[in-house]
């Protein structure tokens, strides 16, 4: 019997033969990232069930040598959630897709407790007869799991009204290094005993602790919504009207920018309907909600708006998807063209619509006969850039793109998280004193740097 064997068997023990894949064409699914730029090899894939499990996972890993890559709904574009393409010893996927209990809603607090493996289309609908929703939504909502939200500090489409997952996170359970239980449950609002340790896992990428279960703040519903997408001439007039709007309109709940070429290619792509007779260089989709038909407050918001040409609206349930198709659609038609390259930014407003006319010309400069397409959510600054053409180890355009992010004064990522993909521009962007302090925490908390190895730092930083 090799070491592998008896560190396989160990694991089997913990979690059940059935629970630790080693046969690679069951592994796959795991070790590619969604962007198929990303890609390393598992010893095995390992499914726990219970925390308990996974602390038995993490101990076996730990005495075996054993890199350990957390892992959710694996719907990451970093490449922050599978095995590294090169590394010194074995990886183990541990998978939290088992850990999926729920307890009833606390209707009183407005808050809800929820497993590491509950995708957040399955947490609305566990809400949504409480008369509860989630403050974070996002278009990978059938896959993308709560724990690897916290993980990566999630945003989406109502960030500018509910904030990111840090926000919406109360308390967590989550397990350590060296197999503690950091377990901070039920977690309270005012709770002022010592470090917050649910906000520092938050955005932390797997490579603290495995997070297992989550106390979550939810949003009471605001049942009457409407959706209108505007064409515009001007990118500038887009940014201008959404910031008025933040302003002008309580009832704003997601205002997204997107322009002619990506609506272009999702009309290609999917079976969705043309929304005006003629194209135009840019689209505002913005949704309202509230306990009162907002509809009419939308049409009077934007009837008078500088740069509209054209406007829609819809307030039935079939007429809003129609609308979202439009924008939601761009992640899946850009991946149908071919492998993407995928960036994840976040500007200071001001400077948004000038970004926005520079990287298409940057990444054509960059590289000659790559197609550029972008969209995001508005009155974050947060512009998804995904660009086809180079090949996916050609590293020019992102770092052409990032490095122009910086000097505007923006962050390299603003929802994705640093992943394997931008681990080299952490400290351009955070500075050094910053990242010392992140090794610090790295080293206090993993030591033998046992927990996505390669993620967020590099190893021989720590």
């Amino acid at each position: 019997m090799t070491p592998h064997d008896a560190f396989l068997d160990t694991l089997r023990a913990a979690v059940g033969a059935s629970h630790v894949l080693t046969d690679p064409d069951l592994r796959v699914s795991y070790e590619t990232d969604w962007t198929r730029r990303w890609r390393g090899e598992a010893l095995a894939v390992v499914r726990p069930a219970t925390t308990d499990e996974v602390t038995a996972v993490l101990l076996a890993c730990a005495a075996a040598g054993a890199a350990v890559i957390p892992q959710g709904g694996n719907t990451g574009l970093v490449g922050g959630s599978v095995p590294r393409a090169v590394a010194d010893g074995p990886q183990v996927v541990v998978s939290t897709l088992r850990l999926r209990d729920v307890e009833p809603v606390d209707a009183l607090a407005g808050e809800a407790m929820v497993g590491a493996g509950v995708t957040l289309a399955a947490l609305q609908a566990h809400l949504r007869p409480a008369g509860f929703t989630f403050g974070v939504d996002l278009g990978a909502r059938d896959s993308a799991t709560i724990g690897g939200m916290i993980a990566t500090n999630a945003g989406g489409i109502h960030v500018l009204r509910h904030g990111p997952m840090r926000a919406q996170l109360l308390g967590l359970e989550a397990v350590l290094a060296d197999g503690g239980v950091v377990r901070r449950l039920p977690g309270m609002v005012k709770d002022n005993t010592g470090y917050h340790l649910p906000s520092l896992l938050a955005g932390s990428e797997g490579t603290l602790a495995v997070i297992t279960r989550a106390h979550l703040r939810v949003v009471p519903i605001r049942p009457r919504r409407a959706v209108a997408l505007l064409a515009l001439e001007r990118v500038g007039d887009a940014v201008s009207l959404a910031g008025d709007l933040r302003r002008s309109l309580p009832e704003l709940a997601a205002a997204e920018l997107f322009f002619d070429d990506g609506m272009e290619l999702v009309l290609h792509h999917a079976a969705v309907d043309r929304p005006f007779p003629n194209r135009h260089p840019a689209y505002l989709l913005l949704e309202a909600d509230g306990d009162d038909d907002p509809t009419e407050l939308l049409a009077d918001a934007v009837a008078n708006a500088i740069g509209v040409d054209d406007a829609v609206i819809a307030s039935d349930e079939a007429g809003r998807a129609r609308l979202w198709n439009l924008r939601e659609r761009h992640t899946e038609a850009i991946s149908a063209e071919g492998v993407a390259h995928k960036l994840d930014v976040t500007l200071p407003l001001a400077r948004l619509a000038e970004f926005i006319g520079r990287v298409p010309v940057l990444v054509t400069a960059t590289r000659p006969g790559s197609v550029t397409y972008q969209y995001g959510h508005v009155c974050d600054g947060n512009m998804h850039v995904g660009i086809i053409g180079p090949a996916p180890d050609d590293e020019a355009v992102d770092d052409a793109v990032l490095r122009l992010t910086i000097e505007m004064g923006g962050s390299v990522s603003a929802e994705h998280g640093i992943g394997a993909a931008k681990v080299a521009w952490l400290e351009a962007d955070r500075g050094v004193a910053d990242v010392s302090a992140m090794r610090a925490i790295k080293r206090a908390l993993d030591p033998g740097w046992m927990l996505n190895p390669g993620v967020l730092l590099r190893e021989a930083e720590a």
